[in-house]
C-alpha cells in the first residue's frame, strides 16, 4: 500500500475584522509595512503614509490602531541605532537574506518592549504572528520569538551603555555635524531627534482664541503650539481655514521680507503653500511658482481651504523669466532636509552626501536665476529647511562672489521675537532643532533652518 502524501500546508488564515483588531496585529502589520518601505524600498514615510491612509491598508483602521502604527513606526525610526545594536546582541550570523519583512517585525517588536512599554508576551506573540503571515519570513518565526525574548530579558541592560544620541545617528550625519558645529552641538542636535516633535500653526487671525480652542499655546512669533492629536484635518479650524501647519522656523524667511503691502512678490519652489498664504496675508501680490504639477494643485487646495488667492504659474523656478521683474522674492529651496529630523526620522535613512552635492548644485541655479528676476533695490530671501552649511552659509558667500551686486542685509538680533542667538553675526537666520526650550521636551524644539535677506544694488 502506497503511503498518502501529506497534506499541502494551509496559508495563514485571514482573521476576522473583530479577533484581528482586538489583538492588535493591523496596527502591528501596518507598522512592518511602512518600516519595510521606508528602510528597505527607501520610499518618503510622508509618501508611504499618505497612500496607505487614503485608500490603502491604513485606509479602514479604527483612528486607535493608526496612531499606534505612526507610534512604532516614529519609535523604531527614532531609536533604530539603539535598537541595531540590541538585536545585533542576540543575531550571531546576522540577518538572513531574503527574508521579507523580517528585519522590520524585529525592529519593531524591539522598540514595542524597550520604549513602549509593551507586555512581553503580547509583543512576541504579535511578532510572531506577523512573521508566520509573510511567506518569506514565516521559516523565521522561531527566530522572531527566540530574538525578542533575549531582548526583553537584556536589551535594557544593553541600553544602558549606550550613547543614545550619537548611536541613533548614522555616521554619515554625525561626521558632517561634527565638522561643521562641533561634538557638543552635534550631541545637541542628535538628543532633540529622539522626541517627536510638537505641531505648530500660523493662524490667520486671533492666536489666543485658537490656542484656547486646540488647547495649545501662543508663540512669541504668533504661531500656536500644541502636541499632536491624530489626524491634522480633524483638528477645529482645518476645514474651515483658520490655519495651516507651519514650524515656527518655517514662518521666519517671510517675515523677514518686512512691509509686503501693495508689493508684487515671487514665490519660488512655492508648494505646499504655508509661506504663500503668509505672503498674501501680509498684503502682497503673489506668483507661485511650482515645477511639480502634483504638488501645485496641492498649493492650491491649501489656498482655497483658507479663502486666499494666488497666480499660480507651474514652470521650473531655475529657468522661468517672466516678462516683469519682482519687488521682492522668497526662495525656499528644496533641500535635504536635515533640520526636521524632529518630524521626519526617516530621512537619516533615505538621503545622503551625494544627495546634498547635487542639491547644492540645483540651489545654486535657483539662486542665480532668482537673482534676474530682481528688481534693482529689491528683496531676495533665500531659505532651506537644512542643517548643512552647503546648503546655506556656503550657497550665499558664492553667489555674493559670482554677483558684486548681491550683498546681506543684515537681520537685526531683535527681528526673530527677541531671540538674539538666532540672527548670527554675519547678519543670516540660523535655528537649530534642540533651541526654543519651553518646559518640557515635549513642547519644545523647532526646524533647524537657514535663511539670508540679500538686496540687489544697481
Amino acid at each position: 500500500m502506497t503511503a498518502s502524501k501529506p497534506a499541502p500546508k494551509a496559508p495563514p488564515r485571514p482573521l476576522s475584522r473583530t479577533r484581528d483588531h482586538q489583538v492588535g496585529l493591523p496596527a502591528r502589520r501596518a507598522a512592518t509595512n511602512l518600516l519595510d518601505a521606508v528602510l528597505q524600498k527607501k520610499q518618503p514615510l510622508d509618501d508611504v503614509l499618505g497612500r496607505a491612509q487614503d485608500g490603502g491598508y491604513m485606509f479602514d483602521l479604527p483612528a486607535r490602531d493608526r496612531a499606534l502604527a505612526r507610534a512604532i513606526v516614529g519609535t523604531s525610526l527614532r531609536r533604530r541605532g539603539q535598537l541595531d545594536a540590541v538585536l545585533n546582541s542576540f543575531l550571531e550570523r546576522g540577518l538572513p537574506a531574503k527574508a521579507g519583512t523580517l528585519y522590520p517585525i524585529l525592529l519593531s517588536g524591539a522598540a514595542q518592549l524597550l520604549f513602549m512599554n509593551v507586555p512581553a508576551h503580547a509583543a512576541l506573540d504579535l511578532a510572531v504572528r506577523l512573521a508566520q503571515w509573510d511567506p518569506k519570513a514565516k521559516r523565521y518565526d522561531k527566530l522572531v520569538n527566540a530574538v525578542l525574548r533575549r531582548v526583553a530579558d537584556k536589551g535594557t541592560e544593553i541600553l544602558s551603555k549606550l550613547n543614545a544620541p550619537r548611536v541613533n545617528t548614522p555616521d554619515w550625519l554625525w561626521d558632517r555635524w561634527v565638522r561643521a558645529w562641533g561634538k557638543e552641538r552635534a550631541l545637541e542636535i542628535a538628543a532633540s531627534h529622539l522626541v517627536e516633535a510638537p505641531l505648530d500653526l500660523t493662524v490667520k487671525s486671533d492666536p489666543e482664541g485658537w490656542a484656547e480652542r486646540l488647547e495649545g499655546r501662543v508663540l512669541p512669533s504668533g504661531s500656536v503650539r500644541l502636541l499632536p492629536k491624530g489626524r491634522i484635518e480633524e483638528l477645529p479650524g482645518f476645514s474651515e481655514g483658520g490655519w495651516w501647519v507651519q514650524d515656527v522656523a518655517a514662518s521666519l524667511p517671510a517675515k523677514m521680507l518686512g512691509d509686503l503691502a501693495g508689493k508684487r512678490v515671487a514665490d519660488l519652489c512655492a508648494a505646499p503653500g504655508g509661506k504663500t498664504a503668509q505672503l498674501l496675508l501680509a498684503g502682497a501680490t503673489v506668483v507661485a511658482v511650482d515645477s511639480s504639477p502634483t504638488r501645485l494643485k496641492l498649493l492650491e487646495q491649501n489656498l482655497k481651504r483658507l479663502g486666499l488667492a494666488a497666480e499660480t504659474i507651474q514652470a521650473d523656478a531655475a529657468t522661468w523669466q517672466p516678462e516683469e521683474r519682482f519687488d521682492a522674492i522668497l526662495l525656499d529651496a528644496p533641500c535635504s532636509s536635515t533640520g526636521t529630523i524632529r518630524r521626519h526620522p526617516d530621512i537619516p535613512y533615505l538621503k545622503s552626501d551625494k544627495d546634498i552635492a547635487e542639491l547644492a548644485g540645483l540651489q545654486a541655479r535657483l539662486l542665480d536665476n532668482a537673482v534676474s528676476l530682481l528688481k534693482p533695490g529689491g528683496t531676495l530671501v533665500y531659505s532651506t529647511c537644512s542643517l548643512e552649511p552647503e546648503e546655506g552659509e556656503a550657497q550665499v558667500a558664492a553667489l555674493m562672489a559670482r554677483n558684486p551686486a548681491i550683498r546681506i542685509d543684515p537681520l537685526r538680533p531683535d527681528e526673530p521675537f527677541g531671540d538674539t542667538e538666532w540672527a548670527q553675526a554675519s547678519g543670516i537666520l540660523r535655528t537649530f532643532p534642540f533651541q526654543f526650550q519651553l518646559d518640557s521636551p515635549e513642547w519644545s524644539g523647532m526646524d533647524g533652518f537657514f535663511a539670508a535677506r540679500l538686496t540687489r544694488e544697481g
